[in-house]
């Protein structure tokens, strides 16, 4: 069973889902669990496994949710004696460890050009998994990307096709064309990936949105699309588009306002 249980962890944490593993790490006394029985307890609020049952599972159940949430592992104790909160006779005391896993940010660079290069830096720097798509070897190679995950060389609209994205993905289209870009967007629109953004200017994105409606894409899914990219921070400069876009993700990525802080946290004198 507890191999039956990490393949599954590991599967969800491929996918994208945050995942909280229960250990019972010392029990002392009479109690329902034994030392090292484990539980997987995950987003979708299913669990796999056991650590004893009774109140003691069910308050490690809600437990690794709040961890799930705050995003944080934690170790817990509890006394299982009628006194105490789980109103349990047992007589014992069992400690407990949530682990809490999540996979590492992936950011899907469509275009290995001028601002994907700088965006790539900027990933590593965050230390997030980047992956380059290209149609072009030359802009698209270890020596151009040498820290990068993932190399994808070849046409751009069929490779989106085959590729596993995931709930914790990030996709930037900043390729050669806006032909390239449109193709791009209208495979990945349908996947359930946390952020697409496209490079562009109004005309552009427009042009480019009326052409995917008239091939049946609902302007409910292209609406979620950010274009034009980024925060209004840049000159325009490649190093400060892909400033400005990451700064966005981010933005995306900690559910966080992007306003200064001198505004959020305004100082009285």
């Amino acid at each position: 069973m507890e191999s039956k249980i990490m393949f599954e962890i590991a599967k969800r944490i491929q996918n994208g889902e945050k995942v909280a593993l229960v250990t019972l790490i010392q029990v002392d006394g009479s109690s329902p669990g034994k030392k090292g029985n484990i539980m997987g307890v995950f987003e979708d609020t299913t669990t796999m496994g056991t650590v004893g049952g009774g109140n003691l599972e069910y308050r490690l159940i809600k437990e690794a949710q709040i961890a799930l949430e705050n995003q944080e592992s934690i170790e817990l104790e509890f006394n299982l004696v009628d006194e105490e909160a789980l109103h349990m006779k047992c007589g014992g005391s069992v400690k407990a460890f949530i682990k809490i896993f999540k996979e590492k940010e992936e950011i899907v660079i469509i275009g290995g050009g001028h601002v994907g290069t700088e965006i790539y830096k900027l990933a590593i720097f965050l230390e997030m998994k980047a992956i380059i798509f290209d149609d072009r070897e030359e802009f698209c190679s270890y020596e151009r990307f040498p820290h990068a995950e993932k190399l994808i060389v070849g046409n751009i609209k069929e490779n989106i096709k085959k590729y596993n994205f995931n709930k914790n993905t990030y996709v930037i289209i900043v390729s050669r064309g806006h032909v390239l870009d449109k193709d791009a967007l209208s495979e990945i629109i349908n996947k359930d990936v946390r952020y697409i953004g496209m490079i562009g200017s109004r005309k552009k994105i427009r042009d480019t949105y009326k052409n995917l409606m008239n091939q049946g894409i609902p302007s409910e899914l292209l609406e979620k699309v950010y274009s034009p990219i980024g925060l209004d921070i840049s000159s325009g400069s490649p190093k400060e588009i892909a400033f400005s876009i990451v700064a966005e993700i981010l933005k995306v990525k900690n559910n966080l306002t992007g306003k200064n802080m001198k505004e959020l946290k305004k100082v009285i004198f």
